[in-house]
């Protein structure tokens, strides 16, 4: 029994990692109504910098990862502006095509830089335990569960208490009212994309202490959380937590009393059936 509960707890704090990257997906659908797929890139992109930072300079990623916000934050707002805008009266699917070229982009420049070798921050803060009753806790995982859980409060109440985040919402939810009511829509697009491209840039710096960098190291983080999306409602930033929470627990479970290798059939099967049973996830549309 002492190991399913361990495997809970595995899962929700491995949750933590899934939200940070999810909600940054969904707020950038939830406004702009693009699905991003270069996210995975931009994470890569994030643990990179990381790497560099740690590497050459010294800098743990945990210090790290606020540079790498902003600079994300910068390349959210680049792409939104350059590449997004342009297209912003033509159909869906070009746009997504667009953010598709974005991500190849990205990809092959990681691989003309880097090379396919693989590296990683060597620290030992984040890549301990500690043992709470009967149970171990990863530090790296609890950390990263800690700051997504302040960083999904910390949007609450700016998605709530703010001029700009009323905004976001109003956008969110028919951006041709809000353009009649003076709220600037092209304006809060380009911070809708980089917020939440910046919460990548606070992923990597969480993840490189636990995971290695290497050009397609985004691809399985950002699959998951575009279950989780999908799960959780596309553009709900409640359904993102809640989503994160369960895919992680059932990554764990998975891997444990299934197999390793069959854990993304398990929940890519319920991405499946969400989309066939409740196409609008478990809270719906929208950012609340």
């Amino acid at each position: 029994m002492d190991i399913f509960f361990q495997l809970i707890i595995n899962g929700l704090l491995l949750g933590g990692a899934y939200m940070i990257l999810s909600l940054g997906l969904t707020l950038i659908f939830g406004v702009v109504r693009v699905v991003n797929f270069a996210h995975g890139e931009f994470l890569m992109i994030g643990m990179y910098l990381v790497y560099l930072l740690a590497a050459q300079l010294g800098i743990h990623p945990y210090v790290g990862l606020v540079p790498a916000a902003v600079v994300l934050f910068a390349l959210g707002a680049f792409t939104q502006k350059v590449v997004i805008e342009p297209l912003l009266n033509a159909g869906e699917e070009i746009q997504i095509f667009a953010t598709v070229g974005v991500s190849t982009i990205l990809l092959n420049l990681a691989l003309v830089i880097f090379g396919a070798d693989v590296f990683r921050v060597h620290t030992s803060v984040g890549t301990g335990s500690v043992a709470v009753g009967p149970f171990s806790l990863v530090t790296g995982q609890l950390a990263t569960f800690a700051v997504a859980i302040v960083l999904a409060a910390g949007l609450h109440l700016f998605m709530h208490r703010t001029y700009l985040g009323r905004a976001l919402r109003a956008v969110a939810q028919q951006r041709y009212a809000a353009m009649l009511m003076g709220v600037d829509v092209k304006f809060v697009y380009v911070i809708a994309f980089g917020l939440g491209s910046a919460f990548v840039g606070v992923a990597a710096g969480l993840l490189a202490p636990q995971y290695p960098v290497f050009p397609t190291v985004g691809t399985y983080f950002v699959l998951t959380a575009f279950v989780i999306v999908v799960l959780g409602g596309m553009g709900s930033l409640y359904g993102a937590v809640a989503g994160s929470l369960i895919i992680g627990v059932v990554d764990t479970l998975a891997g444990f009393y299934i197999a390793p290798d069959l854990k993304e059939v398990v929940y890519f099967g319920i991405f499946l059936l969400i989309l066939i049973l409740r196409p609008s996830g478990l809270f719906g549309l929208g950012t609340e």
